[in-house]
């Protein structure tokens, strides 16, 4: 085998692996990022699991991006490893469906339908399709349709020059000789390891066995080793990618490695204890690119079925070789996984979760903060400073994930979902910190043992759960999308702003009368400023839901027209609320 031969194989291996690649990437687009969000949200039975698990691989063409993003769902608490094993046991299945594809690159030319339907042919129709949609396609689906054609066509033209490169290696000596070693089980599942990991992909590792089928020496016996060993080795990139996870990402990356080898060392036991009891004939047989796939898929579909039944046992003995360690000092909820951002419907899906926790975590701080206004606790005071830090952590954590995920290329409901969570990350994250101001307002009530008069304490109340029941309805419609609830947020925070005005006001009639002094005037007044301060948030929070929903964000028309032509729904619900929260 001369250089130019070498290179010609090297070069047609890197064709085949940027054509898989970009074959891989405009099928995840045109399905609209919608295929892995199911992985997680589909997978309640073993079977189920297998079957999303293949489907989704044949689909993006890639057993390793699967099990990749699935290491990223256990590695962040949204699937639990028995859960994940058997998608991974589905993508072991589902990559063997690449093989099937190369055989099209193995269709010979001839005359009448034969020549139309050649491998060249085939390639050309592809090829011009696809640059014509990527180049001249008005709409970014179109441009993705025409990335599947040219990852199809450079995939073919890559096979193709793969076995071009190796056809005349079946009257090599040593290449003879070199296919009879791998008759030897041991020798050829290593050789199939090596390949995979080297390549890093069980397709190409595959594609590379399928084209040296052409030269006619490769038998079932030489052939069957080899893919035996591509499956184990294809487990390196998942193993890799799990480096900077935690123990359960570690776990289920470990699964994959456990699985593709207790399912080869079953079949491999089986299948040769048979042979040796039986004399299988058809271990002689000539193999080609389409036996190989049939093959192929036939060994991987024995494998999940001996396997399926050991979930929890894979599970068990992926966790004797990644034992628990120490407690994860990270707070789970920040586990926003840099994986996911090559994958947007699963970066929105997590940061929602994320800020829908926030959301709910700065609601409690304000219950918190009001409830030491009442009766002071150190520990109460502890807890709101708890949630405060919190927030601080939640906005650094998901502003850095979301201007990551804004360099990806999002759909339009992706674009507005991703806006609206940058737009109100600092809202919650500043009622937080309105509840700390709370809170020490309270410490200084109880430390200096200020006692308001009944009317204070009456103002200070009505104030208080007008902006409870606010946040309350702020949060509950952004936790659940609801427009028509966010809504009444505005009305309810001009309430608000009214009362707190009357509650300054009477709080100075107070002053002139004697009744409170300078000292209460200080407190009261900063308590009344933050809760009206937590309801403009509020405000603020439900006019970024409906403006982002109907596709702009102009915060000051939106307000100033609402307020100006003041709807009849606006004016119901205003006299609603001032009627319950009046003075």
């Amino acid at each position: 085998m001369g250089i130019s031969q070498i290179i010609s194989l090297l070069s047609g291996v890197a064709l085949f692996l940027f054509g898989m690649m970009l074959m891989g990437d405009g099928l995840k687009k045109v399905s609209g990022n919608k295929l892995e969000p199911v992985l997680f949200k589909l997978t309640g039975t073993p079977l189920r699991g297998i079957l999303l698990g293949a489907g989704v691989t044949a689909v993006i063409q890639s057993s390793s991006a699967t099990s990749v993003m699935v290491v990223g769902f256990v590695n962040a608490g949204m699937m639990k490893i028995r859960q994940a094993i058997p998608v991974i046991l589905g993508a072991i299945l589902g990559t063997s469906i690449t093989g099937w594809i190369i055989c099209l690159s193995y269709i010979d030319a001839g005359s009448g339908v034969s020549g139309i339907l050649s491998t060249a042919t085939i390639t050309g129709i592809v090829a011009i399709i696809g640059i014509l949609l990527r180049m001249f396609g008005k709409t970014p689906e179109k441009q993705h349709i025409g990335d599947i054609l040219m990852g199809f066509a450079v995939l073919m033209f890559g096979m193709s020059t793969m076995s071009g490169a190796v056809s005349d290696l079946g009257d090599k000596p040593w290449f003879t000789s070199m296919l009879t070693s791998m008759t030897l089980p041991v020798f050829g599942i290593l050789a199939g390891i090596a390949l995979s990991m080297i390549l890093q992909s069980a397709s190409a590792a595959v594609g590379i066995v399928q084209a040296l089928s052409v030269t006619g020496a490769m038998t079932l016996s030489s052939a069957l080793p080899l893919l035996m060993g591509i499956s184990i080795g294809a487990s390196l990139p998942v193993l890799l990618s799990a480096l900077g996870a935690g123990i359960p990402g570690k776990r289920t990356a470990v699964s994959y490695l456990v699985s593709t080898f207790m399912g080869v060392m079953l079949f491999a036991s089986i299948f040769y204890i048979a042979n040796a009891i039986i004399r299988f004939s058809f271990m002689d047989m000539v193999m080609d690119p389409v036996s190989l796939a049939l093959v192929n898929t036939l060994m991987r579909l024995v494998m999940i079925c001996l396997l399926a039944p050991f979930v929890d046992v894979l599970a068990a003995v992926a966790a004797f070789f990644v034992p628990s360690g120490p407690p994860d000092e990270r707070d789970p909820a920040l586990r926003l996984e840099t994986r996911f951002l090559n994958h947007p419907a699963l970066a929105i899906e997590q940061s929602r979760i994320t800020i829908c926790e926030m959301a709910e975590k700065a609601e409690e701080s304000i219950r918190e903060a009001a409830q030491l206004v009442e009766h002071y606790t150190v520990q109460g005071f502890e807890r709101v400073q708890e949630l405060e830090d919190a927030g601080d952590h939640y906005e650094d954590a998901l502003g850095s994930y979301l201007v990551s995920l804004a360099s990806q290329e999002l759909t339009e409901r992706q674009s507005r979902e991703a806006s609206k969570f940058l737009h109100t990350l600092s809202d919650f994250e500043r009622i937080s910190d309105h509840a700390m101001n709370i809170a020490s307002n309270a410490q200084e009530i109880f430390e200096k043992k200020l006692n308001f008069s009944e009317e204070a304490v009456h103002d200070l109340a009505m104030v208080t759960e007008a902006t409870r029941f606010t946040l309350r309805i702020t949060v509950e419609s952004f936790l659940n999308e609801d427009f028509k609830l966010a809504e009444q947020v505005e009305p309810l925070e001009e309430v608000i702003d009214d009362i707190c005005d009357e509650a300054k006001l009477r709080h100075v009639e107070r002053l002139q009368r004697g009744e409170c002094t300078i000292s209460h005037g200080f407190v009261f007044n900063d308590l009344i400023t933050n809760y009206e301060r937590v309801s403009d948030h509020c405000s603020n929070i439900a006019v970024a839901m409906i403006e982002l929903d109907e596709g702009s964000f102009d915060t000051h028309e939106y307000l100033t027209q609402i307020k100006e032509q003041r709807s009849p729904e606006f004016e119901r619900h205003y006299k609603e609320f001032r009627k319950r929260f009046a003075l």
